[in-house]
């Protein structure tokens, strides 16, 4: 005689009423490493919490520290964390932040690096190169992160080095809506929009487009055997007597802005306005963007700024609403890509 199957109800078993689902709140949480502080807490202050209280410590042999304060269990974490200066201490401390959370059994970790780490090494450009923007996804991936969200990565590439949903954020509608507000409108009429390199031609004529003005390119050569150096060579368009536009997504240690609007003001610009995303500024760069050449250099807070790397002709936009609109989105399960104009 076969043995009759015994059934189990689960529910029962854990105590629910058979024929009921428990529901669990989704429930946001916003953390930061000690990176940008004020742009932590703008952002949560752009969602209308607060950030979660953790403890930091650096210890005197120079190894970090990262506990969350109070429970995180099952929620929704997006940890914020900026890659300045000290971009290798910072790094670390956010994988620890990370491998912290997932301990803490965090239902998804979503790293929120408004400036994404050795961007600039995506490829080889050279024999015997790392490939440092993957290694830093991968170590990202293993730390227990299961989201990225950055800022006008340096190439679009990197969005395929991590295992996993990527959300590219762009700076432009910021940038964008400050010009078209303090534009004069006899600049209007005379704007160029200025490549400053070739790799930065479709950027510079997607803000083309948006401006209804003309493109100029700036052929320039670097030695890539010398850091940080470079040679402007010849200016491909009309720039005599033209308010010029110079976009670019970072600016590190000023050299290549420099000697673009040097050049721009050589060949008859009237004036020349420099706008990026990421302000690295590593020295001398504060000084060298003082230059007569340039009449306002235009960047947002994806990297914090001390007084001693601003002046008067510096013009910082925030970038926390714009990464709290693409947090929100996230969390409610809905469509990054249609902040830029894409489908929902």
């Amino acid at each position: 005689m076969a043995r009759k199957k015994k059934t189990v109800d689960l529910d029962r078993d854990n105590g629910i009423a058979p024929g009921l689902v428990a529901k669990t709140k989704k429930r946001l949480v916003v953390a930061g490493g000690r990176s940008h502080p004020q742009l932590v807490a703008d952002v949560a202050a752009s969602l209308g919490t607060e950030v979660v209280p953790t403890e930091h410590r650096t210890f005197a042999s120079g190894e970090i520290y990262a506990r969350f304060d109070v429970s995180i269990r099952g929620c929704d974490l997006f940890l914020i964390q900026t890659f300045g200066e000290p971009v290798n201490e910072w790094l670390m401390e956010a994988l620890i932040m990370i491998d912290a959370a997932k301990r803490a059994s965090a239902k998804r970790i979503t790293v929120v690096a408004p400036y994404y780490p050795y961007s600039r090494q995506d490829k080889k450009g050279r024999g015997r190169e790392p490939i440092s923007a993957r290694l830093v996804a991968d170590l990202l991936k293993t730390a227990g992160a299961d989201r990225v969200m950055s800022v006008d990565l340096h190439a679009a590439q990197i969005q395929g080095f991590f295992d996993g949903p990527v959300d590219h954020l762009f700076a432009k509608p910021v940038l964008l809506e400050y010009f078209q507000r303090t534009l004069s409108a006899a600049d209007r009429e005379i704007l160029t929009v200025v490549s400053p390199d070739m790799g930065r031609v479709r950027v510079a004529d997607t803000w083309s487009d948006s401006l209804g003005a003309p493109l100029a390119i700036i052929h320039k050569r670097r030695d890539p055997k010398v850091a940080n150096q470079v040679s402007v060579h010849e200016i491909v368009g009309t720039v005599e007597g033209r308010t010029c536009l110079l976009v670019d997504d970072m600016i590190d240690t000023g050299g290549t802005i420099v000697k673009a609007a040097q050049a721009l003001k050589a060949a008859g610009a009237h004036r020349v306005i420099v706008a990026a995303t990421h302000a690295i500024f590593s020295d001398p760069a504060s000084e060298r963007l003082q230059d007569a050449s340039i009449d306002e250099v235009v960047i947002t807070d994806t990297i914090p700024l001390t007084e001693s790397r601003r002046w008067d002709k510096l013009t910082i936009l925030p970038i926390a609403p714009l990464l709290a609109r693409a947090i929100h989105e996230v969390f409610e399960d809905g469509s990054v890509t249609s902040m830029f104009g894409g489908d929902a």
